[in-house]
């Protein structure tokens, strides 16, 4: 099996980092390939950052070549997943998503740690779309940028610690972390917290691995249909299923 995970943003230590995270969680024989934009931003905060990461991660899956049999994007908030399922047939797991059905089944009510205020509506508006925001007691910011969170994640945790537990005194018994830049913090918040703490690069590739065993691709009748081929699009890639997937 072949998950291809793609790094919202710009940067490669990120995606070598969100790489690691998601190989520790995948079964044996399911082998983790990291791409990025090369082009975009260099984090994605807010809705204008990830407007640009979305159509850079598309561009991503336009020109792809290689076997995928499933794709995670590692972006908390929308970075180009709808776009993504209806370019693509094999499942399409975003690590918002994924994130929050994994909590609602071990917790009563989430919270959501992330890392800027301005990132905070984006994930409401995620959460809206998935069906799931009203299994979530609350978002909060710790005002960490991603990029800072992903150079020194014992900071970042320790920076996290009370944002969760203001959650977990307002309600939520379970804890979710809101950023790619996070992975690989849910074992040590976990331990601390007493909760469940999920992680979503995790979440995702667990969930990609369960998709394709069970041989579920994404419908392509109703808003995922495919894009139309014959339609002009200067400068940007043909709206085709990508060699390889």
């Amino acid at each position: 099996m072949h998950v291809l995970v793609v790094n919202c943003n710009t940067s490669e230590s990120m995606t070598a980092e969100i790489v690691a995270v998601a190989e520790l969680a995948a079964a044996p024989g399911t082998q983790i390939v990291g791409a990025q934009p090369s082009w975009g931003v260099s984090s994605a905060e807010g809705f204008y950052d990830s407007f640009i990461s979305a159509a850079g991660v598309l561009d991503v899956l336009s020109t792809w070549s290689g076997p995928v049999d499933a794709v995670v994007l590692a972006g908390f908030g929308e970075h180009g997943r709808e776009g993504a399922r209806q370019l693509l047939d094999v499942p399409v797991v975003d690590i918002t998503e994924a994130a929050a059905y994994l909590a609602s089944l071990v917790s009563h009510r989430f919270g959501v740690v992330t890392t800027m205020r301005s990132a905070v509506e984006a994930i409401q508006q995620s959460l809206d779309t998935a069906g799931i925001a009203d299994r979530c007691a609350g978002i909060q910011a710790a005002e960490i940028p991603v990029l800072q969170a992903h150079r020194d994640p014992a900071a970042a945790a320790d920076a996290l610690q009370p944002i969760a537990q203001g959650l977990i005194d307002s309600g939520a018994d379970g804890i979710v972390l809101g950023c790619a830049g996070f992975a690989g913090l849910d074992v040590v918040l976990q331990e601390r917290l007493g909760v469940p703490v999920v992680d979503g690069v995790a979440a995702a590739v667990t969930l990609c691995e369960g998709l394709v065993r069970l041989g579920k691709t994404t419908s392509k009748l109703g808003p995922y249909a495919p894009p139309s081929a014959d339609k002009s699009r200067p400068g940007w890639p043909p709206a085709r299923i990508p060699a390889g997937i």
